[in-house]
């Protein structure tokens, strides 16, 4: 008798982390079907059947969870320190919507597992007050008090994960991420996020030049590369472990280091200046990984000189086709709406 193949759901397909997967899971054998309001930017999709859909639609998201085992959630309106500070009623609006229609569309059409991709961003700004900041724990999350209202959407899109198992067993999962980076995401525009932005500014930087931080680049943080977040993620809904988990590094690193490496990595003498102006987020964070490393028996592989290395190379390659594309030419763009 031959074993069933698994199909699923990959919610923001389109998107960074979501693209990623697809191709994750196919290489190991899974139906994939993708959706999202945009293709991927950045490569071809190997799903064997792609959407394009708003997720925010809740007629669309019964029809695309029918007939899958399980959805993995990866869909949302966000970006970078820069975005989130600045655009909140929508980042609220939009992913509140995808959350909620897309739990219910799984639950009435009897998907076996949901993972929602939530992130650091739960934790309270009161306990990230310090460059040298305590490792947080999941259990850090209470007393509730999240930075931005982003941070807040995804705290209550857990709880309505954890309802929607207490009242109707629908078996969840939830990831809590910190910092995934990696090539084929976004690297431009206003919702990139600090790799990728000090990437595209060193690429981009002639030698002997001067990049921008923002902030004073004493604030710390920790990476994960997006190999290694795929690997977690998939260990994680595959286990019987119902509470969110943090899945990240614990190696914390400032964002002047950060930039110090980049530019190593980059061959190239730089001088770096820093804008106060600009929003930086909490003064630090960093990911205690203990119950991650006992639940899922893993931990990070892809040291920050590897994935910063493989993201740079990407980013700088990018970069110069940007530069060898003429005004006139037309470029198609999709709005980005997915992690």
């Amino acid at each position: 008798m031959t074993r069933e193949v698994k199909r699923v759901l990959v919610a923001g397909a389109g998107g960074f982390i979501g693209s990623h997967m697809v191709s994750y899971l196919k290489k190991r054998g899974y139906w994939v079907r993708g959706a999202d309001i945009k293709e991927p930017e950045f490569k071809d999709c190997c799903a064997d059947e792609f959407v394009l859909m708003d997720l925010r639609d809740t007629n669309g998201c019964r029809r695309v969870t029918k007939d899958v085992h399980e959805v993995y959630n990866f869909a949302a309106n966000m970006g970078g320190i820069g975005f989130i500070t600045r655009v909140k009623a929508n980042v609220m609006h939009d992913n509140v919507l995808i959350n909620s229609n897309l739990l219910e569309a799984s639950r009435r059409n009897g998907v076996e597992r949901y993972f929602f991709s939530s992130s650091a961003c739960v934790y309270p700004k009161f306990k990230q007050r310090k460059p040298n900041v305590s490792p947080l724990s999941e259990a850090d999350v209470l007393p509730a008090y999240p930075g931005t209202p982003y941070g807040w959407e995804k705290l209550f899109s857990e709880m309505m994960c954890r309802a929607y198992y207490d009242d109707y067993g629908l078996e969840t999962r939830i990831a809590r991420y910190h910092n995934v980076y990696g090539p084929e995401g976004t690297f431009k525009g206003g919702r990139e996020k600090a790799p990728a932005a000090l990437c595209r500014k060193v690429a981009e930087a002639e030698d002997n030049g001067t990049i921008t931080i923002w902030g004073d680049g004493k604030q710390t943080r920790s990476f994960l590369y997006i190999d290694d977040a795929l690997e977690a993620t998939c260990r994680l809904m595959n286990g019987e472990y119902r509470e969110p988990l943090n899945i990240g590094s614990d190696e914390l690193i400032s964002v002047d280091e950060l930039a110090d490496l980049i530019i190593e990595i980059s061959g190239k003498t730089l001088e770096k200046e820093y804008d106060l102006s600009k929003p930086q987020g909490v003064r630090g964070r960093n990911a205690d990984l203990t119950t991650l490393k006992k639940v899922i028996d893993w931990k990070p592989r892809i040291g920050y000189k590897r994935g910063l290395t493989k993201t740079y190379e990407w980013i700088k390659q990018q970069c110069t086709r940007d530069k060898q594309v003429r005004p006139t030419d037309k470029i198609e763009t999709y709005p980005i709406t997915s992690n």
